[in-house]
């Protein structure tokens, strides 16, 4: 089957009709199929990979939804070109395996897509095809809330590869957040400052990174930044700083975002 950046946009769109409109009439009749549904539309000048070190160096248009029953959460993560080629699908699936007062412990597993694009000759004729390139990874992810506005946490991924390309990725993570830093009584921003090794097959890299948001309450847009920095790494590309600015939209659930500033 041919997969399509267009297939793939239908595709999310009928989810989110079905999943927002099964919760509606589920909640009039019996209880709820799912006890949240939310997610974010974004459109960014540069597409940032879940590792800040790699990005597709193009503008880029980002779908992340979230569905959750209890403790367990399916949260797939589309990413594509403004050409409309996709990049990458990741489709995780979480669970809060500690959630109390002041400290939360989360695993996640996912199969992963990524696309590339690729020039062969056929017939005689250049052509151009998508290749898919299969990845399987897991994470850990404790956290320590300090305050209602302030945690620290650690971060491990590791990401197997089935194809051409790096077979084992490492990726560790010292992260913390600072939410409702208010500009006023409706403006906020969220910024998290984070420092990440990455081990690619033998290769390695030490980077920081910091996520900042722009807020405003009870509405359901907002802007935000990636500025990643590398300290020292042998992992291509060397690009010693990279960035990126977002534009966010929010739908689904109590208008809820679901804020990159914590991994």
């Amino acid at each position: 089957m041919k997969i399509t950046a267009q297939n793939m946009i239908n595709l999310i769109a009928l989810l989110i009709v079905f999943f927002s409109g099964s919760s509606a009439m589920a909640q009039k009749e019996t209880e709820p199929v799912l006890d949240d549904f939310n997610g974010t539309v974004s459109i960014t000048n540069n597409g940032f990979a879940l590792v800040p070190s790699f990005s597709l160096g193009d503008p880029a248009l980002l779908f992340d939804l979230k569905f959750t029953k209890g403790k367990v959460s399916f949260e797939p993560d589309m990413r594509f070109s403004l050409e409309g080629k996709p990049w990458s699908f990741i489709f995780w699936l979480r669970h809060k395996a500690i959630e109390n007062e002041r400290f939360s412990l989360r695993l996640g597993a996912h199969p992963a897509l990524n696309f590339r694009t690729i020039n062969i000759v056929r017939n005689g004729q250049p052509e151009e095809l998508l290749e898919s390139r299969r990845y399987l990874a897991g994470e850990i992810a404790p956290t320590y809330k300090v305050s209602d506005n302030i945690g620290i946490g650690l971060y491990y991924l590791y990401g197997r590869g089935f194809d051409e390309g790096v077979r084992n990725n490492h990726f560790m993570v010292l992260n913390s957040y600072f939410n409702n830093l208010h500009i006023s009584e409706k403006l906020y921003f969220k910024i998290s400052p984070q420092a990440y090794y990455l081990l690619s097959d033998d290769l390695k890299g030490l980077y920081v990174v910091s996520f900042i948001s722009l807020l405003k309450k009870d509405f359901p847009v907002s802007v935000s930044a990636i500025l990643n920095k590398a300290i020292d790494t042998e992992i291509v590309p060397e690009d010693d700083f990279t960035w990126n600015v977002s534009l966010m939209y929010s739908f689904g659930g109590t208008n809820r975002r679901m804020s990159k500033l914590k991994i």
